[in-house]
Order: structure tokens, then sequence, then C-alpha cells
């Protein structure tokens, strides 16, 4: 089985960390094949970064070709409905997947993800998947994604403060890691707070490699259908539905 794991935002550093992390978690016998757009923003924080990461996303799909899953590697699914609509073989987000293992694992669950910006798409995500009922509240730790990647910043830290918090105010019985570059800190946080600590590329590799074991595809009998033949314009010509295969 091949997975294709995609980093949206252009920090090689964080697709390594990501690519690792999905290695470790897949079974014996899964290829991870872990990549980030050459175009793009270095992070992604908030809607606006979301949108120039799509078009990254969709290109590294259509240059790997056929894969048994795909799994986006950002918290906010960023992308996730357009990348179902280019692929048949399953895609899977990072932050659906985490959502729904924590819902197996315990009665209700908090986030902790890294800057304020971005509550309102992980919020707007857990409404949208049917899950905002069993999630006590999204917390931000004031951690700047990139700042995961600096080995002497306080991120760490601030995290497990804010699982902290998460535990006693919210009375959370599992924590989420709301951010793909906090996955190296999941096992160690677990056991610091006793309570299971899931992280999204984790969750979202066993959760692809279960659903294309299962043989399913991405229903292509409606929102997802396959986009229409058509000539883009200008810079997104190349990606141009018929142009490529995803």
């Amino acid at each position: 089985m091949r997975i294709l794991v995609i980093n949206p935002n252009t920090t090689a550093s964080m697709t390594d960390k990501i690519g690792k992390a999905a290695m470790a978690a897949a079974s014996p016998g899964t290829e991870i094949v872990a990549v980030n757009p050459k175009d793009g923003p270095p992070s992604i924080e908030g809607y606006f970064d979301e949108v120039f990461s799509v078009p990254g996303i969709i290109a590294e799909m259509a240059r790997a070709g056929d894969m048994d899953a795909y799994v986006i590697a950002c918290f906010d699914d960023t992308g996730l409905e357009a990348a179902r609509s280019a692929a048949v073989s399953p895609v899977i987000g990072i932050g659906e997947a985490a959502f729904h293992l924590a819902t197996l694992v315990a009665g209700k669950f908090s986030v902790v993800t890294t800057l304020a910006r971005s509550v309102p798409a992980i919020e707007h995500n857990l409404v949208k998947y049917g899950l905002s009922a069993r999630c006590v509240r999204v917390r931000a730790s004031d951690v700047a994604v990139l700042d995961l990647q600096l080995p002497n910043s306080e991120a760490r830290r601030k995290i497990s403060a804010e699982i902290g918090r998460a535990i006693t105010e919210d009375r959370a019985e599992a924590i989420v890691l709301g951010c793909a570059g906090m996955t190296a800190l999941a096992d160690e946080l677990s056991r610091e707070h006793g309570v299971p600590v899931l992280d999204g590329v984790a969750c979202a590799v066993r959760l692809a490699e279960a659903v294309a074991a299962l043989g399913l595809k991405t229903s292509k009998a409606g929102g997802y259908a396959t986009p229409l033949v058509k000539p883009y314009a200008g810079l997104f010509a190349v990606l141009s539905p018929g142009a490529g295969k995803a």
C-alpha cells in the first residue's frame, strides 16, 4: 500500500517530521511518501494562508499519480474537499481523523492548537463533521507554527500548560493536538498528563490504511464528483481539470 502524505505548507523540515511520524504509525508494508508544495505559505495560520496552499496540494497529488490513499497533513483539513474531488482513492484529513478517533477513546475532548486565529476554522470543522457536541473547547496555546521547529522555543511548555488547563477547566477526557507540527509530542504529553493525547498524522495514516484496505473509494455521486473538464487561465492552467490525473 502506498500513501501520499501532503504537508500543505512549504517548510521542508516540517514535512520531514511529519513523514517520520507517518512512517512510525504505518503498518509494515505500507510505503509513506511525504511531500510539500514548492509554492505557497511557509505555514498555515488562518483562512488567508489556506487559500494559497490548496493549488499546491492538488499539484502534488497530480505529480504523484495513483496512490492507495492520500493524507492532508494540516489540522485545518485545508483543501480536503477539493482533494477528494480530484481523487478516486480515499483522502483523509488529519483534523477529521483525530476528532473521530478521540470520540472512540473518550466521552469528550478538547483541542489544543497553535494561535487563536486558527480556532474558528477548527470550530467550523467540528460543526461540519457533526462532532462539536463531543468537543468541550478548542484552545490556543499562543504558539506560532514555525516555533514548533525551534529546539529552544517555549512551544512544548506552552502546549503542555494548555493541556493541563483543558483537563482541569474543561474536564476533557482526551486531548487532540491541533497542528501537524506537534506530531512528535503526543506520546510524551499523554504520559505526562495521564489522558489520551491524539496526533492527527498517526490517526489519519491508520484510517487511510483501513479505508483503503476495505476497498472503499471516494464517492463521485455528489459534491466529490470529478471536476468538469475546462481550461483554467493564467497561473492555474496546468491544474485545469483533464490536464492531469490525481
